[in-house]
């Protein structure tokens, strides 16, 4: 069996403009002479690999901790594409029932595409980029999304990962209450679809 790790390093991750930088403090060190090492960690919720819940974009919608864990685990397909997605390749890639996706490259989901997605039923979205939607403009596609719950992975690494079929593990951090969480997917090949 092979794992793919789809997450980066949280401290060395590009941060999304006007978001919190992550930051470590010792709180206790080993070096300075206590008996143990522990750190403080200050971060904001969509730092690094992380998953969006709906409360990000909708106003009463659930938060990361109660998410269905089962929309992040199981049967996933890995497509990759460049430029903007249309609902015709979204047609297509879910013509087999698919209902997680994770797509790699340099991609803009259209909302037009967002709004196929969860017309379709899937479950659950992983992109490479830092947000699903436009830099400029990415509100409209994630409500799109977040509305009929479909839960989000973005800044997600999978520029070593082929197209094909997997099995998914992708849960975030259980914070109660909370929008987004960081999260450390992983692709499993060679297993059993269950």
């Amino acid at each position: 069996m092979k794992i793919y790790d789809l997450s980066k390093e949280l401290f060395s991750a590009w941060v999304f403009p006007g978001d919190p930088v992550p930051e470590k403090e010792w709180v206790s060190s080993m070096e300075a002479g206590a008996s143990y090492n522990l750190t403080r960690l200050t971060m904001g919720s969509h730092n690094g690999t992380h998953m969006d819940a709906p409360l990000h974009f909708c106003a009463g919608g659930r938060p990361v901790d109660r998410l269905d864990l089962e929309k992040c685990v199981g049967p996933c397909k890995v497509i990759a594409h460049e430029g903007k997605l249309l609902p015709e390749t979204v047609t297509d890639v879910l013509a087999d029932g698919t209902r997680r996706l994770l797509i790699r490259g340099e991609i803009e989901i259209t909302l037009e595409a967002a709004e196929k997605m969860a017309e379709l039923g899937l479950w659950f979205l992983g992109v490479e980029g830092p947000t699903v939607g436009a830099m400029g403009n990415n509100g409209p596609v994630h409500v799109a999304l977040l509305k009929k719950e479909v839960a989000i992975l973005e800044a997600a690494l999978l520029k070593n990962v082929p197209e094909g079929n997997y099995f998914l593990v992708s849960a975030p951090l259980k914070l109660g209450g909370v929008e987004g969480a960081p999260a450390r997917p992983l692709l499993l090949e060679g297993i059993a679809q269950v």
